[in-house]
C-alpha cells in the first residue's frame, strides 16, 4: 500500500490533469464575461455624455437595445462557466472519491483507531468549493488589468488610485489568511475530534446507556465540542474583522471615485459622464478581491482539505491488478510468522509454523490473550505481518487479489457485524442474489427455518449492525453468509459464543457438510465440545505455538480427554511439517 512520493503526486495530480481543459474552458469565459462587465459602465458613459446633450431618443433606445443583448450574453457565458465548473468538480469526485473509499477501509483494516470517514469529507470541500462563489474571485481577478486600462484611458490618475485601492484590499487578503490559518487548522482538528468522540461513543450507545454514563460522556464530548467552538470563533472573528475592514474600504474607495471624478471634471480632465462610469468600473475591479477576501475562509479550509488529501495519498497507492490464479483448493501454509497489532509495540504471533492440508478442520485453542484471533486476522490478509509468510495454495496471500479472492473466502468474526439491507443480500454478500445458493447456505447454517418466521422472510430488512436481531440470530446469518457457496477456506472466530443448544447441534452440522464439500476450515474456540469436529488442534499460550497435531493427541496432552489408542485413524497420516 505505502509508495514513494513521486509517483503518488503524479496520482494525485492525474485528476486535476483530466479536467485541465475544462479549467482553461471556463477561464476563457471569465474573459468574455469580464470583458462585457465593462457594459455598465460605458452605457452610462454613453447616456450621460451623448444621449443627455443630445435629447436623442432613437439612440438610447439603440444603446439600450444593443445592452440588453451584451447582457444577456454575459449571463449565458455566466451560467456556461457554472455549468463547466459543477461538471469539472463532479468528474474530480468521481475520479478520487472510489479510490479515497478503498483507502478509508484499508486504513480501518490495518490502522483501526484511525478510521475515519475525513477524506471523503474533504473531497466533498473541494468539489463544493469549486462550485461556490469564491472560486469565481479566482477566475475573475486575473482580468482586473482589463478595467485597469480602460480606467487608464479615462485618466491615468484614476487607474494610479485603482491600483492603489486593490493594493490596500490585498494586503488585508494577506493579513486575513496569516492571522487566520493556523486559527482554522486547529479549530478543523478539534471539530474532527470531536466528532470522531462522539461517532465511536454511538457504537457503545447500549453500555452508556445501561451503566449511566451518558452524563460522563458527554461532559467530556461538551469539553471537545467547546473547545472546538471557541478556536472556531476566534479564527471567524478575526476574519470578519478583516472581511469587512475589506468591504468597507471598497464602498469607501468607490465613494472616492466621484469626488476625484468631480475634481478631474472641474479642472476639464474627464467630462461628468466619466464621474459615474468611473465608480461603477472602480467598484466592479475591486469586486473579485473583496470576494477574494470574503470566500477567505472557503479557500483556506478547501487548502488544508487539499494538504490533507495529499498528504494521505502520499502514504497510499491503488493496489496494481494482479495476474489471475487457479480457484484455490484451500491449502494453507503459515511460516515463521510474527505479527503486530496496529497500535501495540510487542508482537501477539511470534514464530507461528503451521501446514493445514485443504479440505481438513483446524480447531485453535489457548487462554485469552494467546494471540487466537490475531492468527485468524493474519491468515485472512487483514493486517501484515512483521515477519514470515502465509500460502494459500503455495501462493503468498497477498499475491492474489483480494477481490477475486473473497469469493473462496469465509469469515465469521467474533464481533457480528451485519450490514443495512435484506437477509438475503447480506447472505449472499451484497452480490447479485442467486435465491437457491442463499437458501442452501441459510439451510447448511440451520437458520433457514428461523428466517421463513420473520414476516417477510428473506426480503426482511436489517438495521445498521444487526439492530432487531437477537446476538444468536444474528451469528447464525452471518455464519450463513461466512459459508455460501461453499469457500474453500473458512475462518470462525468463536462461531458458538452466542448459540444455544439447538444452535450448536447446528453448527456442528454445518462443519459436517463442509468437510463433505471439501473446505479448509478453521475453528477459533474456547469450548471443547466443538473441538470433536476437527481434525487438528494447534494450542496457542503467548503468541507460540506449543502444540499442533491432531486432534485426540494434542487434547489428550492437554488433558482434556484420555490418552487415545495407538491406532491408525480414519485420517490416515497428516504431515505438519513447513514445506520446502
Amino acid at each position: 500500500m505505502r509508495m514513494n512520493k513521486k509517483v503518488v503526486k503524479n496520482k494525485l495530480e492525474e485528476a486535476l490533469a483530466n479536467t485541465r481543459r475544462g479549467f482553461l474552458y471556463a477561464g476563457f469565459f471569465s474573459l468574455f464575461i469580464n470583458i462585457l462587465a465593462l457594459v455598465p459602465s460605458l452605457y452610462m458613459l454613453q447616456v450621460y455624455d451623448r444621449v443627455m446633450q443630445s435629447r436623442s431618443l432613437e439612440t438610447l433606445l439603440l444603446l439600450t437595445i444593443i445592452v440588453a443583448v451584451l447582457f444577456l450574453t454575459m449571463g449565458v457565458l455566466n451560467i456556461i462557466r457554472s455549468k463547466v465548473l459543477v461538471r469539472l468538480s463532479n468528474k474530480i469526485d468521481l475520479s478520487l472519491a472510489p479510490y479515497l473509499y478503498d483507502i478509508v477501509f484499508n486504513v480501518a483494516r490495518v490502522e483501526p483507531g484511525k478510521a475515519s470517514v475525513l477524506p471523503l469529507q474533504d473531497l466533498t470541500k473541494l468539489r463544493q468549493y469549486l462550485t461556490g462563489q469564491g472560486i469565481f474571485a479566482v477566475f475573475d481577478t486575473p482580468w482586473f488589468p482589463i478595467y485597469l486600462l480602460v480606467m487608464y484611458l479615462f485618466s491615468p490618475f484614476l487607474a494610479y488610485f485603482t491600483i492603489f485601492a486593490a493594493i490596500v484590499i490585498l494586503l488585508i487578503t494577506f493579513i486575513n489568511n496569516k492571522k487566520t490559518k493556523s486559527k482554522l487548522e486547529k479549530a478543523n482538528i478539534l471539530n474532527a475530534q470531536s466528532n470522531s468522540y462522539v461517532n465511536k461513543n454511538l457504537q457503545n450507545a447500549e453500555v452508556v446507556h445501561a451503566m449511566g454514563m451518558s452524563k460522563n460522556i458527554k461532559k467530556r464530548w461538551l469539553q471537545k465540542h467547546l473547545s472546538f467552538l471557541s478556536s472556531q470563533s476566534k479564527a471567524s472573528d478575526e476574519a470578519s474583522v478583516w472581511a469587512n475592514t475589506s468591504k468597507t474600504l471598497r464602498q469607501f474607495f468607490q465613494s472616492m471615485t466621484y469626488g476625484i471624478g468631480a475634481y478631474l471634471a472641474i479642472k476639464g480632465a474627464i467630462s461628468p459622464g466619466t464621474i459615474i462610469a468611473g465608480a461603477v468600473l472602480m467598484g466592479r475591479a475591486l469586486a473579485p478581491l473583496d470576494l477574494l477576501t470574503n470566500s477567505w475562509k472557503g479557500l483556506a479550509e478547501a487548502k488544508l482539505s487539499y494538504k490533507r488529501l495529499k498528504k494521505l495519498l502520499d502514504n497510499f497507492a491503488e493496489e496494481k491488478e494482479k495476474m489471475d490464479l487457479p480457484p484455490p483448493k484451500g491449502e494453507l501454509s503459515v511460516e515463521n510468522i510474527v505479527v503486530v497489532p496496529p497500535f501495540a509495540k510487542k508482537p501477539s504471533l511470534k514464530g507461528v509454523n503451521m501446514l493445514i492440508p485443504a479440505g481438513l478442520t483446524v480447531g485453535v485453542i489457548g487462554p485469552s490473550g494467546s494471540g487466537k484471533s490475531t492468527l485468524a486476522r493474519a491468515i485472512l490478509g487483514v493486517w501484515p505481518l512483521q515477519m514470515g509468510v502465509i500460502r494459500l495454495d503455495g501462493a503468498d496471500i497477498h499475491q492474489w487479489d483480494s477481490h477475486k479472492l473473497g469469493p473462496y473466502v469465509g469469515y465469521l468474526p467474533q464481533d457480528i457485524e451485519l450490514f443495512e439491507g435484506t437477509i438475503s443480500e447480506n447472505i449472499a454478500r451484497f452480490n447479485k442474489i442467486n435465491p437457491s445458493k442463499v437458501i442452501e447456505a441459510a439451510k447448511n447454517a440451520g437458520v433457514h427455518e428461523m428466517i421463513l418466521k420473520f414476516p417477510e422472510g428473506y426480503d426482511t430488512k436489517i438495521g445498521p449492525g444487526g439492530i432487531g436481531l437477537s446476538g444468536g440470530q444474528r451469528q447464525r446469518i452471518a455464519l450463513a453468509r461466512a459459508i455460501y457457496d461453499y469457500p474453500k477456506l473458512i475462518v470462525l472466530d468463536e462461531p458458538n459464543s452466542n448459540l444455544d443448544d439447538a444452535g450448536e447441534k447446528a453448527l456442528l452440522e454445518t462443519i459436517k457438510i463442509l468437510q463433505e464439500k471439501g473446505s479448509s476450515v478453521i475453528i477459533i474456540t474456547h469450548k471443547k465440545n466443538i473441538l470433536g469436529a476437527t481434525h487438528l488442534v494447534a494450542f496457542l499460550k503467548d503468541g507460540t505455538l506449543q502444540m499442533y497435531g491432531k486432534t485426540s493427541d494434542v487434547l489428550a496432552k492437554l488433558g482434556l480427554i484420555k490418552s487415545p489408542p495407538k491406532k491408525e485413524t480414519s485420517m490416515g497420516k497428516v504431515s505438519l511439517s513447513k514445506p520446502n
